[in-house]
């Protein structure tokens, strides 16, 4: 599960109680959301954060982030590069496997191929954070023209580090003439984390894209990101229960 939005009023002891309850084996952490595993946390604080997982055997996946790195102010883009470096300390300090960073527009009045350079560029500096602390960095697709998978392949091409890969997210987008075959074979070989949000949604292929994954050997999280419910526990179960028929 991500945070946003289904938990994010929920404070750590719940998310984790929710997750078991509804037979989630992992999560996302939204940055700004109520469980407050956030860099400003004392070391004892995040020693208790993995330990609370680890006891709930709940997989804190990995901490999501609003780090971006398109804007034309080199000044900003290096603040980006700073706040992605602590969340990754605060990763390997809380056992998460990965840090989730996106991309979220191009920026009026430069060239898309600059921006899209720019931001892979970005991404190899977060890469090597990220190496230094033993976590990945997922660049989710995402953003006003940087979620076209055509632009998402340029910044890995840019990019080319190994701890940097791509966090799938379900966007209409994706599907070109029904199907995701063709834009998820562009960026498989980099895919590390994925979110998924209404399977109920026919406009959406999920049973395809779970297929692609299976065949292809992508074995880790599929994330739901679905909107908050008055029962979480409820509508999560019926959530799991259709995941598994479409992905079976």
């Amino acid at each position: 599960m991500v945070t946003y939005n289904m938990a994010r009023n929920m404070d750590l002891p719940t998310l984790i109680k929710t997750c078991k309850a509804s037979g989630f084996e992992g999560v996302e952490l939204r940055t700004t959301h109520k469980h407050g595993v956030e860099p400003t946390l004392s070391a004892d604080a995040r020693r208790e954060v993995r330990k609370r997982f680890d006891n709930a055997g709940v997989v804190l996946w990995g901490l999501g982030t609003t780090c971006e790195f398109h804007s034309p102010d080199p000044a900003e883009v290096r603040k980006q590069i700073k706040i992605c470096a602590d969340f990754c300390q605060l990763a390997q300090d809380t056992g998460a496997r990965g840090v989730k960073v996106r991309p979220n527009r191009l920026p009026k009045g430069i060239p898309v191929e600059k921006t899209l350079e720019q931001i892979g560029k970005s991404l190899v500096e977060c890469g090597k954070i990220a190496a230094d602390q033993g976590v990945e960095i997922w660049v989710e697709v995402h953003g006003s023209g940087t979620s076209h998978p055509p632009h998402m392949r340029t910044m890995m091409d840019h990019c080319g580090h190994p701890k940097v890969g791509v966090c799938w997210n379900s966007n209409p987008g994706d599907v070109k003439d029904g199907s995701v075959r063709e834009y998820f074979a562009l960026l498989r070989r980099n895919l590390l984390s994925c979110h998924i949000t209404e399977l109920h949604n026919e406009r959406y292929p999920y049973r395809e894209l779970f297929t692609l994954m299976r065949t292809t050997g992508y074995d880790r999280f599929t994330l739901a990101e679905i909107p908050e419910s008055s029962d979480p526990v409820r509508v999560l179960k019926y959530y799991r229960a259709l995941w598994l028929a479409l992905s079976s």
